[in-house]
């Protein structure tokens, strides 16, 4: 496999370097007419050239040019620059369109270089798009919902992971992130959840034809609360992507715009465009991107700094709360304990700790809040990002090849990552007809340390929820005990929370992941309107990692360390046979019969030893005993043909068809062949009825789809699991099932769309609904059976929802535009069906994290959150017991839903002369999210709402007792407050846990300035920009932790509305440079 890898590697990249090669020596052909009229030498090559620009003069890369005499089109390169033939000069006829510009139409007459300046407008309506299999068409033609945003748009505001810069942009996309460290993966959902999968509802992720997928690449099977060790994000394969390399993202949004693409596009598809190479007349054009930003931690718990350390029952003799390190004069030791409920700082003197000593002073020493011994902790972050492409191109070839580093050093201390890519597009006419495709692209992402996450000891949010007031940061320097280097950590107050600098410097989790995404294709025209692609495309990653874990932890008191190497290789190789014609001015119509086979193979081989002989040498070797090792396979094959028809009328009717035919290895034989369509059309009234003059545009369109789906492999027979002990195997705890049938999504889609006021206003409006039935899943077993799991076809859910895009230009002048999107989208999710195997029939746990539940049942949704609550009467008054202490439910119940009720994003664009401001504000209405660290730091006195009732030294909880007779009583009963908040913030209660998830956020802001052509004359380039930018600048939330934007690493997937250990959320401040030449 791994020769094959290479070979298929050093082909793509040999191609490269010979379209490179080829490129690069016909520049000295290059016409010498551009301004001039048309000579005998160039009319032999029936070739117009031109270049396309904005209002300031600034190249178009993109936009559409039209032979509206030959009916064949283009795009510009990176330059705004073109090539298109033509048959007749004097007779040739012109279509400049660019998204966000108005189109022009224009006779060429006898020149052969054009320079074309659009203006800019809120929409086009031949604007042309990606679609499925990178089919380009124009909007109007489309039966489905989509929206298709630019890279420039992608670019305002940087992060880390540039799909972030997508919230807020695109109506009915949230966006599932655990705010897990530097390589925060996201899971991108497009109209809700599909599947009872929690993990199977992300969208498809397409790069230029190659599907790179979007998962989530954690540590695995670690748990979020409490595992024997801390999940780990490892980032996902979009993050490797250089935004500056993006042209355009268009999101097909249901499964009837993405049915072509298979059973994985069920859930939708994001698809990426990257920029071309284009022809320059003097030599190379050149691009440079420099930026650099810095993360700040601005939002923090309201922590309380007015009382220390204590259990709150400790008195000294006179009957006064008291402090003691360890045991001394003053009393026993209080200072063991991990909760906040001692003595008030107020000027007393207590034996405490002494860190010149590592224990008990000798001396009382004043007691006193250390009010920075969390925040200090943490730093600015620091990310700079450098790129460099350079492009070229003549009428026969054109290439782009792209550079980019960046180095990041997190808020964290010690984390951080480096980042390299090196992308290569190129293409060339190797003979008449004949055009040869090559995209590359290499990423390395490494690190010395990635941060655990969720709520263990070993991680540094569970440190932030027990560091206690009084505690000095500096205390926990330098890691270990004198004369006990690597064997023995500092602990100022508890033994049982690891040193925060032995978690940053000694617990590391160390990656190296390299990422190789390509595709090699030849487009051939076998006739003038019969086309043929044939293209074979590669997705490979490879990870390293290491988990070093020192003496002296919680979890590993003699070390620990493991080596894992993990490798994903998929390759797809594809054909497409496409017909077009013309009929006129009448009908139109196209057919496309095409063929996949692909072949995925995921391999893990892990090793580790629980206890070093050596402490701090981290070695297999090293191991007390024999090493422990499992090894992982999976493969996968499926082969699919599929055809796709198109018929328009006069230009202003269309209909679209698709059917496709999957062969799955996954699935039992007599069932792995499964057969799905759609069908799209799409009307355009404007062009059909007589409307008022203000109307530009009215569409209405349909579409209906019906994708199917496999599932992973060996589910179908019973197959032995690798144990972790040499030379053995285990029976498997899920129970195959050789009757599995494929999961299959029906949706159904309508929408309007409508634009008026010369385009100064349009909307879209979406209605939808999608049904998923016979999901693939493991639903639990009785023990008794010998399975603990197994899996089935089981299951329905129904999604419904509505999405609404608003586009406007409110104010346009010679000097001023004002651009403005507004979208809002709400989706409404329920179980139709579950199990009827399941215990109750109609409920089924779908994730769980401590005593947070996911529980989906009929008549629920997938996201609904299950906890105990408080006993309430009829009135909905709290029930206290007879010692004031408030009493819980016995059984779980329902909390309310981690998804919102509806979201919301407003994009703004300002452009006054060479300036541009863009803001982007996003909202989310409604769900619930149970929080872990408010539990516990609630229950241990360390919020600033735990001061109620200690001045007083009583609470009495406000609610009622229950009677002898059933009746009830006002509650009277004054309770110590520590005992209160112990009770009523108790980890098993979610009620008093779980907050509104709603928020609004101020996501990006950016001021962008181009310097005018004068300038750019004398620099001889084509673009110079500088700009500020800012990310997450701002949150109207009432989230009491960092940021209700969150979930739980949980194993191998995120879990919504749970927070577990919560890391800070920071807010981003950078300036990039911009030069083209």
């Amino acid at each position: 496999m791994k020769k094959n890898q290479r070979n298929t590697t050093s082909l793509i990249f040999l191609l490269s370097a010979m379209l490179f090669s080829s490129t690069a020596t016909l520049y000295a052909r290059e016409d010498q007419f551009q301004g001039q009229k048309i000579s005998a030498s160039a009319n032999q090559q029936n070739v117009i050239r031109g270049k396309v620009v904005d209002q300031q003069n600034l190249a178009l890369p993109g936009a559409v040019i039209r032979n509206l005499t030959t009916g064949k089109a283009v795009q510009t390169n990176l330059e705004g620059e073109f090539s298109l033939p033509y048959d007749d000069l004097k007779t040739t006829v012109l279509e400049i369109s660019f998204l966000g510009f108005e189109t022009q139409t224009l006779s060429v007459g006898d020149l052969n270089f054009l320079t074309v300046q659009l203006k800019e407008t809120t929409s086009v309506l031949n604007e042309v798009v990606v679609t499925a299999l990178g089919i380009k068409r124009e909007e109007k033609q489309l039966g489905y919902s989509q929206q298709t945003l630019n890279g420039e748009e992608l670019n305002h505001a940087r992060s880390n992971n540039w799909s972030d810069e997508l919230k807020g942009k695109v109506a009915g996309m949230t966006m599932l992130s655990s705010n897990s460290g530097p390589m925060n993966s996201t899971q991108i959902k497009l109209r809700g959840d599909r599947s009872v999968n929690l993990g199977a509802n992300g969208a498809l992720i397409v790069v230029d034809g190659v599907i790179v997928g979007g998962d989530l690449w954690s540590s695995g099977s670690e748990t979020a609360y409490i595992g024997d060790d801390a999940p780990v994000d490892y980032g996902n394969g979009i993050a490797d992507l250089n935004p500056d390399d993006i042209e355009s993202i268009t999101v097909l949004k249901g499964p009837g715009a993405a049915a072509l693409y298979g059973s994985r596009a069920g859930n939708g598809v994001l698809m990426i465009t990257t920029k071309s190479g284009g022809k320059k007349n003097k030599g190379l054009g050149v691009s440079f991107n420099s930026n650099v930003s810095f993360d700040v931690i601005q939002h923090w718990p309201d922590y309380q700094y007015q009382y220390g350390q204590g259990s709150g029952k400790s008195f000294n003799k006179d009957g006064d709360p008291f402090y003691s390190y360890g045991t001394s004069e003053d009393g026993a030791n209080t200072g063991s304990t991990s909760s906040a409920f001692g003595p008030k700082f107020d000027g007393q003197y207590y034996f405490q700790y002494d860190p010149t000593t590592e224990g008990q002073g000798e001396e009382r020493t004043l007691w006193r809040p250390y009010k920075n011994n969390i925040k200090d902790f943490w730093r600015t972050g620091l990310t700079t990002t450098n790129s460099l492409g350079l492009s070229g191109g003549n009428d026969k070839g054109s290439i782009r090849a792209t550079i980019t580093h960046s180095k990041n050093e997190w808020i964290m201390p010690n984390t951080g990552f480096d980042r390299t890519t090196i992308a290569t597009k190129a293409k060339y006419e190797i003979a008449r007809g004949v055009t040869v495709n090559s995209n590359v692209s290499y990423s390395n992402r490494s690190s010395d340390n990635l941060p655990g996450t969720g709520y263990g000891n070993h991680t540094i949010g569970y440190f932030m929820i027990f560091q206690n007031p009084n505690v000095d940061l500096d205390w926990y320097r330098p890691i270990w005990k004198k004369d006990k280097y690597q064997l023995e950590q500092i602990h100022p107050f508890s033994s049982y929370i690891e040193n925060p600098y032995l978690i940053a410097y000694e617990t590391t989790n160390a990656v190296n992941a390299n990422t190789i995404v390509g595709s090699l294709s030849t487009d051939i025209d076998l006739a003038p309107k019969l086309k043929l692609m044939l293209r074979g495309a590669i997705n490979s990653r490879a990870d390293k990692r290491e988990e070093r874990r020192p003496y002296n932890t919680t979890k590993f008191g003699e070390g620990y360390f493991k080596t894992q190497q993990i490798n994903f290789t998929e390759i797809n190789t594809d054909f497409l046979l496409s017909y077009t014609e013309d009929k006129g001015d009448v009908f139109t119509y196209g057919l496309s019969l095409g063929g996949n086979m692909r072949d995925s193979k995921w391999h893990s081989n892990a090793s580790w030893v629980r206890g070093l002989v050596t402490p701090g040498v981290y070695m297999i070797a090293n191991g007390k005993d024999k090493p422990s090792t499992k090894i992982a396979d999976e493969n996968l094959k499926v082969n699919s043909l599929y055809g796709m028809a198109s018929v328009g009328y006069k230009n202003m009717i269309f209909l679209d068809g698709t059917l496709r035919n999957d062969w799955s290895s996954s699935l039992p034989e007599m069932n792995w062949s499964f057969m799905y369509a759609s069908l799209n059309a799409s009307v355009v009234l404007s062009d059909i009825l007589v409307l008022p003059h203000a109307i530009d545009y009215s569409k209405l369109r349909f579409s209906y789809a019906d994708v199917g789906n496999g599932t992973s492999s060996y589910k179908t027979k019973l197959y032995y699991e690798n144990s972790e002990f040499p030379s053995s195997a285990t029976a498997p705890t899920t129970l195959h099932n050789i009757d599995l049938k494929p999961e299959g999504t029906q949706s159904f889609e309508i929408g309007y769309e409508h634009r008026m006021f010369k385009n100064r206003l349009g909307f879209d409006l979406t209605l939808y609904e999608t049904k998923t039935k016979n999901q693939l899943i493991t639903i639990p077993l009785n023990l008794v059976t010998g399975y603990s799991r197994a899996f089935v076809n089981a299951g329905t859910v129904r999604n419904r929802g509505i999405e609404v895009v608003v586009n406007a230009t409110p104010v346009k002048t010679k000097s001023f535009t004002w651009n403005t999107t507004l979208n809002w989208a709400k989706n409404n999710n329920k179980i139709l069906s579950l199990s009827p195997d399941l215990e109750g029939g109609d409920q089924q746990v779908l994730a769980e994290s401590g005593t947070a539940q996911i529980i989906g049942k009929v008549g629920g949704t997938t996201g609904d959150l299950y906890g105990y609550k408080f006993v309430r009467n009829d009135e909905g008054q709290i029930v206290y017991t007879d010692k004031g202490l408030p009493e819980q439910s016995k059984e779980v119940e329902y909390i309310g839903s981690a998804y919102a009720d509806w979201t919301a994003g407003w994009v703004n664009t300002f452009k006054y002369k060479n300036f541009t401001l863009s803001f982007t504000l996003d909202g989310s209405y409604g769900g619930k999210v149970y929080s872990q660290t408010h539990h516990k730091m609630s229950e241990q006195g360390k919020l600033g709402h735990t001061l109620y009732g200690r001045e007083e030294g009583f609470i009495i909880g406000e609610g009622v007792v229950r009677n002898e007779d059933g009746t009830f009583a006002p509650n009277t009963t004054k309770v110590n407050p520590a005992a209160y908040y112990g009770e009523y913030y108790r980890r098993a209660n979610l009620e008093s846990n779980s907050f509104d998830a709603s928020y609004l956020k101020v996501r990006d802001v950016s001021i962008e300035y181009n310097f005018p052509k004068s300038v750019l004359d004398k620099l001889k380039m084509t673009r110079l920009s500088v700009s500020v930018f800012g990310r997450n600048l701002a949150t109207l939330t009432s989230f009491p932790i960092f940021d209700p934007e969150t979930a739980a690493l949980n194993g191998g997937s995120m879990m919504p509305g749970v927070e577990m250990g919560q890391l800070p959320s920071p807010a981003t401040y950078g300036f990039n440079l911009k030069l083209e030449f």
